[in-house]
């Protein structure tokens, strides 16, 4: 019997041609170096790669932590449905922002040297041995999902053994260098544009990547509903944008005191492409947490998917805004990513896309719908009716 051959569409041909295109700038990576195929240099020497691969991929990949916090740390056991996908989405976050950094060191051979030349006086040394380390404890925590599909016992016996350590590790790693990434910019407070740069910054970062972390849960959630043919899990998810709507008016509101306390507000009276940047940025954070406060908006698919989409898009705003926006004037030149650089971006993020489909498809990612947990309890309490008693 002759294997169909997939089937072409329109979805499936975009991603075909992004790949093309991001090859062909991996190519001109590889043979003509960051001079020949971006538009960074020395006076701006951190682009897109950085401000988007890194700093974005790191905090998008937070649902990881939030979640195995919350349900394994805080025992809130009715959100282990959407765990192992929040688990998987993290540990994809952080391998492709480690294949992100060797597009963007200039000599992606050495990604190994910290650790084993160790300079404990850096935060970047920091950033590197946690991503490395919490990278390894995600790749153990979905380890239980490749023994199940695979019927492997003893090596699973082994993981839960060590599960509870090592999701403490997993939840203090990730704590530590979600914050240490705004740590980095502390060192530049001449070169930082006042409406960014903040003795805070870390805490900000931190608390930003919580609340970005349950939106992309529930973007997730959403699109693994449609691609699966699973029912959404509305009553959860109306829960996270319950809390999400909580952590990011708590991130607001430590923007605005710090704004505030280092008198900044005078900064949004100058007509400069900063301040509507920042403007955007505040108004895509705060839309959505004032509408998710509304039950009528949490338990409707559709807006509790478009205010997640405004979260994250806030969140990248942000991380584009330190990383980009908030540089370029300190530096005193203008930074326009190469068309090779936004093609290396797009090809990551389809390709992380791609393996979590195929990842979902094959292995048993997606627990059973806690309303379809109930309905199993509820027959076996029916059919032994000893055990009830």
């Amino acid at each position: 019997m002759m294997r169909k051959l997939p089937k072409i569409t329109v979805w499936r041909v975009i991603f075909a041609v992004i790949l093309l295109f991001g090859l062909y700038a991996t190519y001109l990576r590889v043979f003509y170096g960051l001079g020949g195929s971006t538009n960074l240099s020395d006076k701006f020497p951190w682009g897109i790669w950085i401000a988007f691969d890194v700093m974005c991929g790191v905090g998008l990949a937070a649902g990881g932590f939030t979640l195995v916090a919350t349900v394994h740390i805080f025992n809130i056991q009715k959100y282990k449905p959407v765990l192992r996908p929040a688990i998987l989405t993290a540990f994809l976050g952080y391998t492709l922002v480690t294949v992100g950094l060797l597009y963007d060191l200039g000599r992606p051979d050495r990604l190994w040297h910290p650790l084993v030349m160790w300079n404990p006086h850096s935060v970047m040394f920091e950033v590197a041995w946690c991503v490395t380390l919490y990278s390894t404890v995600l790749f153990l925590e979905f380890i239980p999902v490749v023994c199940e599909k695979f019927g492997w016992q003893k090596p699973m016996e082994w993981v839960h053994r060590i599960s509870v350590p090592l999701m403490i590790l997993g939840v203090l790693l990730s704590t530590m260098h979600q914050s240490s990434l705004g740590t980095l910019f502390l060192i530049v407070p001449e070169k930082l544009y006042p409406l960014w740069y903040s003795p805070i910054l870390p805490l900000l970062f931190f608390v930003s990547a919580i609340g970005v972390g349950l939106a992309m849960t529930i973007f997730e959630s959403w699109h693994s509903s449609r691609a699966f043919g699973r029912a959404l899990e509305l009553p959860l998810l109306a829960g996270l944008a319950r809390v999400l709507a909580v952590v990011m008016s708590v991130y607001l509101w430590i923007r605005f005191l710090d704004l505030a306390h280092r008198h900044a507000f005078g900064l949004l009276a100058r007509n400069r492409e900063e301040t509507w940047l920042f403007l955007l940025e505040i108004a895509l954070t705060a839309v959505p947490t004032v509408l998710l406060y509304q039950a009528r908006i949490r338990m409707r698919p559709g807006a509790l998917y478009a205010c997640a989409v405004m979260v994250l898009f806030g969140f990248v705003a942000n991380r584009l805004n330190v990383g980009i926006t908030g540089l370029e004037a300190g530096s005193g030149t203008t930074y326009n990513p190469r068309w090779s650089e936004i093609a290396i971006t797009l090809s990551i993020v389809a390709t992380g896309f791609a393996i979590f489909r195929a990842i979902a498809h094959y292995f048993p990612v997606f627990e059973a719908p806690s309303h379809e947990i109930q309905a199993e309890e509820s027959e076996e309490q029916e059919a032994d009716p000893v055990s009830v008693g």
